[in-house]
């Protein structure tokens, strides 16, 4: 027979399941602690993400006034030197060269800006490239033939800047 008394034993099984649901308890209080820590990590990572995408943005904007204001200061200062060439040719009493070196100037400033004029006189029309202003009949040429340009058209870096304003060769069908 058993010495230990029926309350004991129960009262021992209650232990035993006090202290097993105790440890599990303490184990989910851990994991719960665990989660909480990895939340506020990633919640910090988040947020410094968020600040360093902001700063990102400042950054770039500062940047881009910074290249806006450099690229109009260059083309002003550009502005300024044929304004000022421009008074001159008007004061001189014979303006042609003061007119001259004005598009000199000019000229320098497109080829080092890489701005090339479209030669279209004669060539055959190219609607990427040529606006046709209008149309006339002559019998000694092909249609679509560039006869006359009425506002010259450019290039910069070979993409269309400005298109050539043309008259285009259009003969009626016979």
């Amino acid at each position: 027979m058993s010495t230990k008394k029926p309350n004991d034993e129960r009262k021992n099984k209650c232990d035993k399941k006090t202290d097993s649901l105790r440890k599990e308890l303490n184990k989910l209080k851990d994991e719960i602690n665990k989660l909480k820590q990895e939340s506020k990590e990633k919640d910090d990572k988040l947020f410094r993400s968020y600040a360093d995408l902001q700063n990102y943005k400042k950054r770039t904007e500062k940047e881009s006034q910074y290249k806006e204001s450099e690229t109009k200061k260059k083309y002003l200062s550009e502005l300024i030197e044929l304004k000022e060439l421009l008074k001159r040719a008007y004061e001189d009493k014979d303006p042609r060269a003061g007119l001259q070196l004005m598009l000199n100037n000019l000229e320098n400033f497109f080829e080092k800006e890489q701005i090339k004029y479209i030669n279209c006189v004669g060539k055959t029309f190219d609607h990427n490239i040529h606006h046709a202003v209008t149309t006339i009949e002559k019998n000694d040429c092909e249609d679509g033939t560039i006869v006359e340009e009425v506002k010259k058209g450019y290039l910069i870096y070979d993409k269309l800047l400005r298109p050539s304003q043309v008259i285009v060769v259009k003969n009626k069908v016979k």
